[in-house]
């Protein structure tokens, strides 16, 4: 009887847990257009918002995002200003221009960590050897 009791608390516990995983996977259920519009709000308006565009022609436009509406976002060129404006649905890939990305700058910071650790050992060596 004590079994069948753990049991039953287990389950009552449980069923709101999986409830929420339930919920969580029906809506990240997104359309491929759907995912374009919040990657392009992601990047924000102004020239701050700067990407490079490809779309399914095999065109890229790079500048930064000007306007964004429902069916289409205008781009424009960093250095000429130039207005060009792409639908939504003819967009394959938005790469973001900010930068260094995550895995490069984990990369650095071990580099000059490795070379920091290097140094220090090489001089506490040196040091001894006199």
């Amino acid at each position: 009887m004590r079994t069948v009791s753990w049991l039953l608390a287990a389950l009552l516990l449980l069923a709101p847990a999986s409830k929420t995983f339930a919920g969580q996977k029906a809506d990240k259920q997104t359309t491929p257009i759907e995912k374009i519009k919040i990657q392009v709000a992601k990047l924000g308006v102004g020239e701050k918002g700067r990407a490079t565009i490809t779309t399914k022609d095999g065109a890229k436009t790079k500048g930064y995002v000007y306007r964004a509406g429902d069916d289409d976002f205008e781009m424009r060129d960093r250095k000429t200003n130039a207005p060009t404006t792409i639908r939504y649905v003819d967009v394959t890939r938005v790469d973001d221009s900010r930068g260094h990305s995550v895995a490069r700058n984990v990369l650095i910071i071990a580099a000059i960590g490795t070379a920091i650790v290097l140094a220090s050992v090489y001089f506490a060596i040196a040091r001894n050897e006199r």
